[in-house]
Order: C-alpha cells, then sequence, then structure tokens
C-alpha cells in the first residue's frame, strides 16, 4: 500500500499560492514586519509627543500660578515709594504699659534676649509716672539680658493721662524699618517671633501678627452697613479673618506717621475713646494697601491680669468703635482672607 508524502513550506515559502513560489510575494512577505515596527514606532512617538505637549503646558501653568500665587497670597504686594526694601538689620520692640508695673519687667527682660531685637520703646500710659528707680531698673535688665548678643538701646516714653492712642505716637522715632507692637502682658516666644519677622520681611507693607480678629456684616438698611467686631471664636470658626491686632504685630515704621498725620475727626474719635486704637491702626494699614493683613500661627502667653480686657461691654464697645470709625473712612478698608502663615519647622502634617 502506498502512501504520498507532501511537503509542506516553510516561513520562508510562506507567501507562496497555489502551492507555487513566487520571488515578489517573498520579497513582499518579508518587508511585511519592517512596516509593522514602523507603525509601532510611529504610535510610540506620537503618544511621547502628547506627553511632553501636557507636561510643557502642564509646566507653563506651574509657573504662570506661581506668579499669581504670591499676589493672591498676600506676600509680595506691589509696594509704594516709601517701603522698597526689606527691613534693615533687625527691629524695634514697642512695649504699650497701662499700669501695670508688676509685668512690665518681665517684658522688657523677655523681648531684650530676643536676638534680633535692636531696641525696647516702652510706651507708658497713666495718671502716675514711673519713678526713677523704676526705669532705671529697667535698663540694667535691658542691657543684662541683651549681653550675650547686643547691648539693646531701652528708651522710656512717659505719656501723660490714660490716652492709649498715644501709644503710636513715641517721643522718639526708631531707627528700624520694622516695628513690633505688644502689650506688655503679652509675651511672644523670641523663637516665634523670628519668624513672624521673617514673614513680614516678604511683606514689609502687611500688617503682621498674631492676634487675628474678622469683622461681619449685622444688618442692612439703606445701602448703609451696620458692622459687627468679631472674636476669636469666629475666626476659629470660619477661618477667616480681616485685622490682626497691634498688641502683638509687626507693621513698618512709616505707618506712625501715617497715624499721627490721621484726619483730625479720626484723631479726635481715638483720642477720646478707650481700647480703640488698635482698631484704628487695623483700618489704616488696611486702607494704605487695599490688602489684608497675614496671621502668623504661633503661641503667646498673656501674663498679670489686663484691666482693658475686663471692661464691661466691651463687645458692644468694639462694635461701634469699628461702625464710627469706619463712617469716618466713607467705606470698609478691611479686606477679609483665610491665609496663615505657619513655620515648616514646627510643622510635622502637611
Amino acid at each position: 500500500m502506498s502512501s504520498a508524502h507532501v511537503d509542506i513550506p516553510d516561513g520562508s515559502a510562506a507567501a507562496a499560492t497555489d502551492g507555487f513560489y513566487s520571488p515578489a510575494k517573498q520579497k513582499a512577505a518579508n518587508r511585511r514586519p519592517n512596516v509593522l515596527t514602523i507603525q509601532r514606532a510611529r504610535q510610540t512617538l506620537c503618544a511621547a509627543k502628547v506627553k511632553l505637549i501636557f507636561a510643557a503646558l502642564a509646566f507653563s501653568f506651574i509657573l504662570f500660578a506661581s506668579s499669581k500665587l504670591s499676589s493672591f497670597m498676600g506676600w509680595n504686594p506691589h509696594y509704594p515709594s516709601f517701603v522698597s526694601s526689606p527691613s534693615r538689620g533687625g527691629y524695634t520692640v514697642m512695649i504699650n504699659s497701662w499700669k501695670q508695673s508688676s509685668v512690665i519687667r518681665q517684658s522688657v527682660a523677655h523681648y531684650a534676649s530676643c536676638r534680633s531685637v535692636e531696641a525696647i520703646h516702652v510706651s507708658w500710659s497713666g495718671s502716675e509716672p514711673p519713678s526713677e528707680k523704676m526705669i532705671a531698673r529697667l535698663n540694667e535688665v535691658a542691657v543684662l539680658k541683651s549681653e550675650g548678643a547686643q547691648k539693646t538701646n531701652f528708651i522710656f516714653n512717659i505719656i501723660s493721662g490714660d490716652q492709649l492712642a498715644s501709644r503710636f505716637k513715641p517721643k522718639s522715632y526708631p531707627n528700624t524699618d520694622a516695628i513690633f507692637s505688644v502689650d506688655d502682658d503679652v509675651i511672644v516666644p523670641c523663637s516665634s517671633l523670628d519668624f513672624a519677622f521673617s514673614v513680614w520681611q516678604t511683606a514689609p507693607l502687611s500688617m503682621v501678627g498674631f492676634v487675628p480678629r474678622t469683622h461681619a456684616v449685622n444688618k442692612e438698611q439703606n445701602n448703609v452697613a451696620d458692622y459687627r467686631y468679631e472674636g476669636w471664636w469666629s475666626v476659629w470658626w470660619t477661618g477667616t479673618y480681616s485685622m490682626v491686632l497691634s498688641k502683638a504685630a509687626f507693621f513698618h515704621r512709616k505707618y506712625l506717621d501715617f497715624y499721627a498725620h490721621m484726619s483730625p475727626s479720626i484723631q479726635d474719635y481715638v483720642a477720646n475713646e478707650r481700647s480703640c486704637e488698635d482698631i484704628a491702626m487695623s483700618l489704616l494699614v488696611a486702607n494704605v494697601t487695599g490688602a489684608p493683613p497675614i496671621w502668623v500661627k504661633g503661641k503667646i502667653y498673656e501674663i498679670g491680669a489686663s484691666a482693658i480686657a475686663s471692661l464691661r461691654g466691651r463687645s458692644r464697645f468694639r462694635n461701634k468703635c469699628l461702625n464710627d470709625l469706619i463712617s469716618h473712612y466713607g467705606n470698609m478698608p478691611l479686606v477679609p482672607t483665610n491665609f496663615k502663615a505657619v513655620s515648616a519647622k514646627n510643622e510635622w502634617l502637611w
């Protein structure tokens, strides 16, 4: 019994048709893998081009956003001519003391120990001036505590009467551009103070401080708004603020000039009202800049017992002060914000 033998063509003869071998068809078959490789290469190149275009667009967007973010956050506003550069050297601490001789020594000793403090000015307001012995002792404390770094320049300004508004009208003008205004019963750790100073240096036109407050519209009648002064709990709840109080805040020394040359009606009002000068300063800075202040995250400590903070009807009084001053300006200068400056060195959660 015979059997038929059939040869199956290998890959080189796969191009043959009808059982016949064709050199032309064989050559075409050999070219097909190369065509597929070229097509795949083109597809890969197109995909790479698309990714490159998207990457370029993303990079351009990041550059654009970065350029706009600083102005949005308030870090680099357009400064007027009087603030053309950051503060030279350190800063002056202006301590507002109101009949609290028991805490002023502790306050002076602390701020004299901070490395960037170049001078301490104490504004003493009260019916009875401090004794010569007390002033001499404070000078000794300032020099003693600053021996490790520098000799702090200590100046005592005596303000006659109970005019707290005079805290921004010192008899001797500070030499530093940066002023740190603080109440005598408020202690800010030196590390927090130095960080706030570095923040202020990036935006010397702004008011930079540790005690944020805000405002809200209470009601509106005949297109005239009545505003409500809001305390810390409103800031904590909403995350929004429009003021940083001068009880612990940096500002440029030129604002002392502006404060002294405010409208006579505003000056008279502040002079006749107790504990209204801090709102007046916040409104003044906001009116000049058209921008919000900067709240710096940091712990502050209160020592002694503040007689001003315990005044009855303080909330109602602050509402009246805010609205009366706004009426003098003729508009609302305050600008709300929810930006907060935080030191990355002290934050582990991002």
